[in-house]
Parts: structure tokens; sequence; C-alpha cells
């Protein structure tokens, strides 16, 4: 009877979910009427929103007066951020609560959305410190250096060693020689050897944090006073959802899907290797082997520990646990979280930290996508002028990449926060979302509002922008476009392999190899999304020579940028599709790892005659001729203009952006049959373009660009 019940309750909880979702909510392809009808004025849910940052005391009339400027100033949503000195309504006690709720009261007044930062400050999963006050027993666990020992050539160390010590790791600091010692019994027996000069690392497991930024700190600075949850264990993460989103749902009640849209995380990551209860025995179910002669390896020995070579032996070992805590982190952390607001009608947004610099986030957060394909709407942020004229900034379109793979409709992202290097203005505000646009973003969050009843303290340089006259124009035409881009589905028939498990392994030149070619496929106005190994191996339907993903786009062509390991499940099916026709291409290097259950039993790949091979990163003519065709042709060519390519069920749609502050004139050919229109951003109107059909499904016409110009072209029925 219990397991009646139970699926009986899961096919409920199911219903609700997929039955209780809201337009904004589902994936949407509708014809291009439906879309103009809303074109001019979109609803609030596709508005940009603000951060609004609460420094207390944050009183009623703070509230009303900052809601009014910022709608004022053309937003239409507010994120609500937890800030300091709220000693009227401390965070997660009922008087944080009953505030927000006047907020949202306020905001539906007002027909304006909410969003809440799940964290008081950041990153997400402290609650505010009650882990480290409340729950102890589920603080974040790591693996780490409990003691260093300076060793003399011929000493014989002899002593016990704590339950919780995993391992002893033997260093020569004049030659990087390493060893670790056998302590099954419990403790230490060995003697240094006469030549060299050694020392010990004793590694363990313990509660280990990073640095967290919490309200209640009155130093506002960042420490380890309180600890993150172990975000890694279900429980841990089950109390966090108590603590935030069950207390607000109290509160907000029926809001919650219509008013409040969601909750909103901020780089949850690990700064030691994790660890949780049970992972040893999890480890040996699902890779064969025991991991804890290992362990010393996979730990962080510290800034001052010397540089060690590991060997292959242990790099497969470490790339094993890297494998099994990060399917942990997003099955749970991430997953229950997002399962919560999918049951609640609302949406689970975030994004990682370092989504700039793989190497670092690999090691902190283990999977781009594993961690984000989770949450129904993964995103980015752009902060300290990454994104910024003259910079590449490809990283933006990861997430955007996850959404078209794993079925979801929007992607965030988090912008202008500490532009210190050059401040702000409108036109570079407007550069940042178009240049964010064409890459697949069609959410963002301004950064930010300072709210408090004390006198405003003087707003720093780079939020200037935001009262600038311009400004609610922009707003608007920012608000068009991600109207417009939330609709339909990517139209690229290019998938690049995003090689998690060779980073895992160690290996980053791919990470090189990665962004070298995806630069070229932009420059060439080659659409393309970013795949990884789950989505190869059993997430995407293999039909007829393609790859089709749960948005319902199809890729015809799988690139793989000198990938050191993949999975034997995303092989197999790459050759299946190449020999139903699809184009499977390696760049660079070939594989030397094929992983099945570990990475410490993987072997060589053997044949990949079935492959096209080219020993240079580069989209050689050979390349281009595997590749399916353009859909977009520039003449004369040109890098700065960059194109993403999407499709409503009657309508191919363009948004093509002039990246450089000089006017361009370029004949192009689109993919596409119908009548061309312009659909302006800054104005909301629709202006039919003359054109030519040099060919049956093509579209011929002159372009001219204005300095970072932008343009939404629709090719369809006339409207």
């Amino acid at each position: 009877m219990k397991r009646i019940a139970t699926i009986l309750l899961l096919t409920v909880m199911t219903t609700t979910m997929v039955w209780g979702q809201q337009p904004w909510q589902q994936l949407s392809h509708p014809n291009a009427r439906e879309v103009a009808a809303h074109f001019q004025d979109p609803p609030p849910e596709y508005a940009v929103t603000l951060t609004w940052g609460w420094d207390g005391p944050i009183t009623e009339e703070v509230i009303v007066r900052d809601l009014d400027q910022v709608h004022k100033r053309g937003f239409r949503a507010v994120t609500i951020e937890a800030g300091y000195d709220m000693d009227n309504a401390p965070y997660l006690t009922e008087g944080w609560f009953q505030m927000v709720k006047f907020a949202v009261e306020q905001a539906k007044a007002r027909d304006m959305r909410v969003w809440i930062i799940d964290e008081g400050k950041y990153p997400s999963g402290f609650a505010g410190g009650k882990f480290s006050q409340e729950r102890p027993d589920l603080r974040m666990q790591g693996l780490g250096v409990a003691e260093r020992i300076n060793c003399t050539a011929g000493e014989k160390i002899a002593r016990d060693l704590p339950d919780q010590t995993v391992g002893v790791l033997a260093i020569n600091r004049d030659n990087g020689q390493h060893q670790t010692l056998d302590i099954r019994a419990g403790r230490i027996d060995w003697t240094v050897p006469q030549t060299g000069s050694w020392q010990l690392f004793v590694v363990d497991h313990n509660f280990r944090t990073p640095v967290t930024r919490a309200v209640n700190d009155s130093t506002r600075s960042k420490t380890t006073k309180n600890s993150m949850s172990d975000l890694i264990k279900p429980a841990a993460v089950q109390q966090f959802i108590a603590w935030t989103h069950e207390e607000y749902k109290k509160y907000l009640g029926p809001e919650l899907g219509t008013t409040v849209l969601g909750f909103r995380g901020d780089e949850p990551d690990f700064a030691y290797a994790p660890w949780t209860d049970g992972i040893l025995d999890l480890f040996r179910q699902k890779k064969g082997y025991d991991i804890t002669p290992y362990l010393p390896y996979c730990a962080s020995l510290g800034r001052r520990a010397p540089q060690i070579e590991l060997t292959d032996q242990q790099r497969r070992a470490k790339a094993d646990y890297w494998d099994v805590w990060s399917e942990l982190f997003g099955k749970h952390f991430f997953g229950l979280q997002a399962q919560w607001c999918a049951a609640n009608g609302v949406e689970y947004m975030t994004h990682l930290n370092n989504e700039h610099a793989m190497q670092r986030l690999v090691f902190s957060s283990g999977d781009f996508f594993r961690d984000l394909r989770e949450a129904q709407i993964p995103g980015v942020d752009s902060i300290w002028n990454q994104v910024w004229p003259g910079k590449n900034a490809d990283f933006v379109r990861l997430p955007a990449s996850v959404a078209h793979v794993y079925g979801k409709r929007r992607v965030l992202s988090e912008s202008y926060a500490a532009y210190n290097e050059s401040p702000v203005t409108v036109e570079t505000a407007q550069w940042g979302a178009h240049y964010q646009l064409v890459r697949g973003v069609n959410l963002f969050e301004f950064m930010f509002h300072p709210a408090s009843s004390r006198p405003q303290p003087k707003i720093r340089q780079q939020y200037y922008y935001m009262a600038d006259p311009a400004f609610p124009p922009m707003m608007a035409a920012v608000r068009r476009a991600c109207y417009a881009m939330s609709h339909g589905r990517s139209a690229a028939q290019i998938a690049v392999y995003f090689p998690s498990m060779s980073f895992w392994y160690g290996d980053y030149e791919p990470d090189k190899a990665m962004w070298a070619l995806t630069q070229q496929l932009l420059e060439d106005q080659r659409d393309f999304d970013f795949v990884d190994d789950e989505a190869l191996a059993q997430t995407m339907t293999l039909a007829d020579g393609r790859f089709t993903n749960l948005s319902g786009q199809s890729y015809r062509a799988v690139i793989l940028p000198s990938v050191r390991a993949i999975s034997k499940a995303a092989l197999d099916h790459l050759r299946t599709f190449a020999e139903a026709g699809g184009a499977v291409i390696i760049l660079g290097d070939k594989p030397s790892l094929l992983v099945d259950k570990s990475f410490m039993a993987a072997q060589a790949p053997g044949d990949l005659s079935w492959t096209v091979r080219e020993s240079a990163i580069e989209l050689t003519d050979k390349v281009k001729a595997a590749l399916p065709a353009p859909d977009v042709v520039l003449e004369p060519a040109c890098a700065d203009i960059k194109v993403m390519h999407k499709r409503w069920k009657d309508a191919d749609v363009y948004f093509l952006f002039n990246e450089i502050k000089e006017p361009l004139t370029r004949k192009v050919t689109l993919a596409g049959k119908g009548t061309v229109q312009h659909w302006a951003t800054q104005t909301g109107r629709i202006e039919t373009i003359p054109a030519a059909v040099p060919e049956p499904g093509k579209i011929r016409l002159s372009l001219q660009f204005e300095p970072y110009e932008a343009k939404l072209l629709v090719i369809g029925p006339k409207l």
C-alpha cells in the first residue's frame, strides 16, 4: 500500500508540475502573429529585473519610494536582496518575511514582478548563518590538510592519527617526489629517507567552508564564521529549503507563480574537495574500487605545498572522485531546489562561480552542465567588466546551451556589478545586453539599487547610467528583444562537445581549443550549442543522422576540440550518428581515454576512421564542407557581426549585432521563406524590408548597421 501511495503522490506532483506551469515557464513555439501581439508592450514576466539591495532599517515608506522610482526608470521587475543592518526585520525572522510580503503587495499594485535571492548575502547555501548556529552537524565538509610535519633525514616518525584522517602524503620538496604512507593501522610509522627535504601532509575530512558574506556580520566582510551547508547531502539541502523557500511560501502563498516569479541563487561552490557521509561506500558502488589510497591527491594541499606531478593512475582516480561528487552536487543542491520550485509554481534560476575560468569552476563546482541543467533558468554573471567592448566573453553562451539542450526557455545574466574599470553608460549597457542576447541570454538582472531609510550614500559612478533620461527607452528596447528571443527554439545545427571529463582528468588543453573554435564559429556566423556527455550518451534522441535535444532542436554535426576523455556511451552514439549521415569532426588531438564505468579502467577508443579529422583547431575548407550549409552568409565576410537564429512556428528569426563602434554595410543571405520584416526593438514597430529570393528557401538583402546596432529580423508571413 505504501508503494501505491508513493506512486500516486509522484503522479500528482508530476501533473502539478506540468499543468500548473504559467505561459512564461513553458517552452513556446508560437507563430509570428502571436508574438507580435505583445511585442510593443511585452508582459512584465519578460522584463529586465533590478537587484534591489535592502540595507536597513527598511521601512514601508522606503519600499513605496523605491518601487515608484524604479518603475519610472523602466523596470517592471525587481529582485530582492537581503542587506545589512536590518535591525527592524532581521533576515529570516518574522519581521523579514512580513517586510517582503509588503514589498510583494506593493509590486503587485504596480503590475510589477518579484524575484527573491535565496540567501543573505552570498554564496547561496548557508541560510544567513543558521547552519553554524542551529545545525552544525549539517555544515559543509571537505578534504584538507589537518597538519604539516617537517621532517629530518633519517627521523623515525610514529604517531596515532585521528579517526577522520584519510591519508598521509610525503613530499620531497627538493624534487617533487611523493608517496602516500600506509596508515591502515590508524597511525604513522615511517622513517624519513636520508636524502631530500621531506614534508608530511596529514589529510582528513572535516567541517570546512569557503568564505561567506553574511548580513548578520557587522564587519561586512567575507569570513568563515557562517558556514555553508553540506551542498551534496540531501538532508542539508532540505533544511536550507525549509528555512528559506518554505518560510517564504507561508507568507507569500498565492503570489508564488504570479507576482513572485521565483528564487535566484548565487555562486554556491566548494573551497575544498567535497566530502559527505557515506561517500566512500557510494564511490565503491559506482566505480568498483576503493578510492581511499588516492584521497590525499584529491585534497587541496594549500599554496605553500610543493608542486607535484600526478601519475596517470592518480589522475584517473581523482577524475573518478570528481565524477562522483559532482553528480551529487547537481542532483541534490540544484535538483532538490528546482523540484521544490516546480511543485510550487515558481522557477529556480542560478549561476555558478568562475564561469569565465573553467579550471577554477571545475575545482569548485564540478561540472557546469550537471549543475545548471537542474535549474529552470540557468545563468551566468557578467561582472568586473567581463563583458566589455574589446574583450572576448563567449562564456555567456554556456548557460544558453544548457537551456537549449535540456529544454528550458529562459537564460539569466546578472549584469553590471562592480564595473569599476570603465563605468557603465546607457550605450555600453545596451551594448552588453546585445552582446549577450546574440549569444542566447534572454533575461537580465541589472545591478543594483540600494535601499535604506537612512540618508542615501553617494551612489557609485558605475550606477549613474540608470538616472540618464535615455535609460527608460533602452530598457524598453531590451525588454522587447528579450521577449522576442524567449520564444521558439534555437536553429543551430552544430554541437560542440563540452569536455568535462577531460577537465576532471586534469587536462585543460581542450578548454583553450574549445574557445578558439567557438570564436571562429561565431565570427563565421555559424550558430552552435555546447553539448555535454550526458546529452550525447542518453538525453538526446538519435534518428536519421540527427541528435534532437529536449527543446526539439536538431544537430547535424558534432565537433570534438582536442578532447582527452569521453564516455563509451557518448562515443557509441556518435558512431551511430555518423553512420546515419551525421558529421563527427575531431579537431586537434583525438580522445585517448574511453570511459565506461570508471576512469581507472578506461581504454583507448580504437578505430576513429568514421570521423572527420583536422590536426589544427581551425575551420578549414575541409571542416566547413563537413558542416551543415550556413544559414547566414555575409558579403563580404565580417567577423564583427554576430548572429543568433531561432525558429517560430511559421517564421525564421535572426538577431544580428554589430559589435564594433563603426558603421557596417553588408549583403546578407538568410535561410527562410516569406516576407522579411524588421522588428524594431527601440520603437516596437514592425516594418517590411525589400529582399530578393536568389533560390528557394533563401532571402537576400542589403543591411546597414550603425555603430553597436542590433537588428531583429523575422522572415515569414507578412503581418
